[in-house]
Parts: C-alpha cells; structure tokens; sequence
C-alpha cells in the first residue's frame, strides 16, 4: 500500500549458525539505497603528497567507501544485539507537529477518502480497493514459512486478484467478506500481544477504516517478526561473537582507503 498507517509464523526453522552472520549483513544494510559507481578523483596539484612519494594518491570509489562504511555498522549492530538482552527495533513516529508529521498525515487521509468516495459510488470503483488487496496479500505471504504451503494456496486463492477484477465486473465482488478473511488469517500469524489489535479489528463496521488499519497492524506484526527473529539468533550471535568481530575487523582495515585525496578539496 503507497501509505502506511503492524503469534509469529508458526513452523519456521531455528536458524543456523551461518544465518545470523548473514543477518548482521542484511539488518545493517536496511533502507541503503541503491549507489551508482561513482569515484573520488584526486588532483595531484590541489595537495600535494609526500616528497619522499613519487606514488600517484589513490582513487577511491564510491562503493569502496560505503563497503567500509556498512562494514563498521554491521560489526557495531552485531555486537549490540548480542550483548544487550533488551535490543529491539522499534517505529519511529513523525511529530504531529511537524511539517512531515502534517504532510504525511493529510496525504494519508486524501488517499482514503478517494477510496472511500470509490467504494460508495454508484455503481462503486473497486481498482484500488484490489490494488490493496494485491499487496495484503504478499505481506501475508512474506509471513510464511516454507513448509505452509496449505495456508500459502489457500491466501492466493482467496485473493486472487484476477479473480475479484473478475467478480468486481459482475458487481459481485465482497469487500467486506475478503477483509474479514484478512483479519482471520492475521489471527493466525499474529504474535499474541497483537491479540487486541485482531479484536478491534473485527469489531471495526466501515470498511475503509478497516483497511486502513489492517496496514497498521501488518506493519505492527512486521516489525514483531523482525525482533522475533533477533531474539531468536542472539544466542548463536553470542556463541561465534568473537570470531565475527575478528573477521569483520580485518575486512573494515581492508577496505578502508590509506592514501587518498577527493576531487575538489582545496
């Protein structure tokens, strides 16, 4: 959904070893953006190196630079989740009060009153009502483990977008009865502490409102996911901690450029 408003997944295997090493990579390297291959070029008349140098100053290149970069945060994040037993990631709410708190907030609520001016017209728009369906639908899916499989036919069955456009023609599609589904799949691969959120939801009548806070419980049931799974490989963190920060160290001193000078520095 283009706006957001979040019992884990049940049969997933413990993780080994080898996962949480991958998992410092993965955490750390969260909301990076893609770089494009740039370079720091040096001039060797705007400084001057050593006179003993007859070596030109070494080009370093943007990724070179946010390898070291990601390296150190993921040695610092590694050793944070395995030494502090409270570590967890957290949503980090705007200020209502501030410029982006208040642009966030009426775009959000520009974009659900067109739904709901959609859904109430005669005869009603289901477009984006589908759309929103499509992508409930594959954060379900990111719930899953590789062996629930039925679960996983079953979701794709129900909301099969091809399907509802179908129904939608025919002006027969069940808005409210594909929400519901939703909410009771929810249920299913909730952590307990969202127990109340599923409640509220089933007792919620508009259907725009709704979905609207289906998002908002997707996103809660995300990030309960994300600290499951940290909590869950701490302990093999712990067990191979030392050996990690080694290694990790020693690629940090590897790739941190020694001699180089950037483009432009005067």
């Amino acid at each position: 959904m283009p706006f957001n408003g979040e019992k884990q997944c049940v049969g997933e295997d413990q993780p080994s070893d080898s996962d949480s090493s991958r998992f410092s990579e993965s955490m750390a390297s969260l909301g990076d953006y893609e770089c494009s291959r740039q370079s720091f070029t040096s001039d060797s008349s705007s400084k001057s190196s050593s006179p003993a140098s007859t070596s030109p100053p070494r080009v370093v290149t943007f990724d070179e630079v946010m390898a070291a970069t990601r390296n150190l945060s993921n040695l610092t994040l590694a050793h944070e989740i395995a030494v502090n037993e409270n570590f967890q990631l957290k949503q980090e709410a705007l200020p209502e009060n501030s410029l982006a708190g208040r642009v966030k907030h009426i775009v959000h609520q520009a974009f659900w009153d067109v739904l709901d001016s959609e859904l109430n017209a005669d005869p009603p728009e289901f477009e984006h009502a589908i759309k929103l369906f499509e992508e409930i639908r594959e954060i379900l899916l990111s719930f899953l483990t590789p062996g629930g499989n039925r679960l996983r036919n079953q979701i794709c069955e129900v909301l099969d977008t091809d399907l509802i456009r179908q129904q939608a023609e025919h002006s027969a599609v069940d808005i409210q009865g594909l929400a519901n589904y939703v909410i009771s799949t929810m249920g299913k691969l909730c952590a307990p502490v969202r127990d109340n959120d599923i409640r509220e939801l089933k007792a919620t009548g508009n259907i725009v409102e709704v979905l609207r806070q289906i998002f908002h419980v997707l996103d809660l049931m995300k990030m309960d996911m994300a600290n499951f799974t940290i909590m869950s490989l701490r302990p093999h963190l712990q067990r191979q901690l030392v050996q990690y920060e080694r290694t990790k160290f020693q690629e940090i001193l590897e790739e941190t450029p020694r001699k180089a000078e950037v483009a432009g520095a005067s």
